[in-house]
């Protein structure tokens, strides 16, 4: 789950279905029609590409989108009608039998690999059983565990016979028998573990450098932390596709950019710059500029994601194995000044419980009630029901970047109206992971933050809040929480198969997780972008972190 968490900076994945404030959402409409050339401008290469590693939201979006195919993926569409999945290589989402633990589904006539190769259920499973072997492994690891034999299983180049709870009974169906009931494949398999890979062009690690496509384009040239050139797979066919328009001929990403330069070009909007999209958030620096010049602001993008930002605490150390204390903290924080620091409102909208509206089936789960400015007089009775009413002093971590430091010092003054003292810890966001996700050495208190993998709790409480999953290294349970009610309700709506159930079960546990307070929830982000004057049909996707969606973008 290591590309899940948010760390304090700037540019770290269902959403608010209405947008909250801010910038009003951009509509989908594509006006540009088929042709030219779209640009990305980027700071920096893809983690990944290879399906089978890709685990970085703006990469999933990016190759589901251009370089292959997975058998659901989400609706192209802003809000709420995001978050729907649908079926993209299958022709209809999955059937399940056996109390949710066999599913079959049905892959559609037509769809082929760049070199003409028709995609066939074998090139699925072959692609799944790549995330098996031990040097393919960053991307999610969901199928390994859920899969019978998943636990002894050693990929296809130690045991090319296969995993048997995959089957492909002919060249269009294919079969996956669970380990376990569940109610989230059809999610699941929206990620790009499910994309079909020919084994011929297989490279093993090397896969990230040459992806063959099944998706609408191809790679001509990817000189890594350079630029990224794809052009038009001349065998994708439209009529097989109900998701991807493909509007551009060419899609040109230029890496290795500083973020300003970008900021500054895509406000300028000149020549081919006007055919550019950001590839992330504008900084805080630019949104004066951005949001005061009515020109500049109608090509804003800001759509709400997935994404929740956290103050958690150190439940294992003192202070805050105090519940009162977490809760002072919570209460004399001033989330206003932490939003301010981030940007304002037009990148965040303040969060009321973990899990994003659409984790809870589209209402706002209102569990905190704190105001946004903070409520000193409850904090500081809230310092004495702990037995600490002079407060007490901790170390807050967070990264060296300028915006970093600017929300860990939104935090210190704040939490100095209630006599606690807070002093910074800032690393570099190279080790902040490190240095986090180390229980034995953690600091008191650490910006936060998870991104679901799809719209149910499932993918979002157990990672976050589940104690049983706390690691010596490399943990995601920052808080440290382990609270055996709370694992126990965990297994019981794992369990559920009525997906709606589920849905609601998860909310109500977010609210009961959010009562013991082992993290302050801050913000929901939102992902601002910059798009060209003569870019159409570009909107922020709702679930893969607020980013474009490349699905419906067109120039002019």
């Amino acid at each position: 789950m290591k590309r899940r968490p948010l760390i304090a900076v700037g540019a770290a994945l269902v959403v608010a279905l209405t947008a909250c404030g801010g910038a009003p959402r951009q509509a989908a409409e594509s006006t540009g029609g088929r042709g030219g050339t779209l640009t990305v401008l980027a700071t920096a290469d893809f983690a990944h590409l290879d399906p089978a590693q890709n685990w970085t939201m703006r990469d999933i979006l990016f190759g589901g989108r251009t370089l292959y195919r997975t058998l659901t993926a989400y609706a192209a569409a802003p809000g709420a009608e995001g978050t729907q999945v649908l079926p993209d290589l299958a022709t209809a989402l999955g059937a399940p039998s056996d109390g949710n633990k066999t599913w079959t589904y049905r892959l559609r006539d037509g769809v082929k690999f760049e070199d003409g190769t028709p995609v066939t259920s074998e090139h699925v499973k072959y692609g799944i059983e790549r995330i098996f072997d031990a040097e393919l492994q960053e991307g999610p690891g969901y199928l390994r565990d859920m899969l019978v034999g998943g636990d002894d299983y050693e990929g296809p180049y130690k045991d090319p016979a296969g995993l048997p709870s995959i089957e492909t009974p002919d060249d269009q169906t294919i079969v996956f028998h669970l380990n376990r009931s569940t109610a989230d494949l059809d999610y699941i398999l929206a990620l790009p573990t499910s994309a079909p890979v020919l084994k011929a062009k297989d490279t093993g690690v090397h896969y990230d450098n040459a992806v063959f496509s099944s998706g609408p384009y191809m790679v001509e040239k990817y000189d890594r932390g350079k630029e990224l050139i794809l052009v038009r797979n001349p065998h994708w066919d439209q009529s097989t596709d109900p998701i991807r328009k493909a509007n551009p001929d060419r899609i040109e990403v230029r890496q290795g950019l500083s973020a300003a330069t970008i900021d500054q070009r895509l406000i300028a909007d000149q020549g081919p710059d006007q055919t550019a999209v950001a590839w992330q958030d504008i900084s805080a620096a630019s949104m004066p500029r951005v949001l005061g010049d009515p020109d500049v602001r109608a090509r804003f993008i800001a759509e709400s994601s997935i994404c929740t930002r956290m103050l958690a605490f150190n439940t294992a150390k003192a202070p805050f194995d105090n519940q009162k204390a977490r809760e002072a903290v919570a209460y004399g924080l001033s989330r206003e000044s932490y939003r301010t620091a981030k940007g304002g409102e037009a990148i965040a909208d303040f969060a009321s419980s973990y899990m994003p509206p659409a984790l809870t089936g589209g209402a706002v789960n209102e569990a905190f009630t704190a105001p946004p400015e903070g409520d000193v007089e409850r904090a500081r009775g809230l310092l004495s029901e702990a037995g600490m009413p002079e407060g007490f002093e901790v170390t807050l971590t967070t990264t060296s970047s300028d915006q970093g430091r600017a929300t860990a010092e939104a935090v210190q003054s704040s939490l100095a109206r209630i006599g606690v003292t807070v002093r910074i810890n800032a690393v570099d966001a190279s080790v902040f992971y490190s240095t986090t996700g180390t229980p034995a050495s953690q600091d008191h208190m650490v910006f936060d933050g998870w991104c679901a993998d799809w719209p149910n709790g499932a993918s979002f409480i157990p990672q976050k809040f589940d104690g049983r999953n706390i690691q010596p290294k490399g943990n995601t349970i920052i808080s440290q929480l382990n609270n055996a009610e709370v694992n126990a309700r965990i297994d019981a709506i794992a369990g559920m198969t009525d997906p709606a159930a589920a849905q609601r079960a998860w909310g109500e546990l977010d609210a009961r997780i959010v009562a013991l307070m082992p993290a302050v929830p801050l913000v929901w982000d939102k992902m601002p972008l910059l798009r060209g004057s003569r870019v159409s049909g570009a909107f922020g996707h709702p679930i893969w972190q607020g980013e474009i969606d490349y699905a419906t973008v067109s120039v002019a």
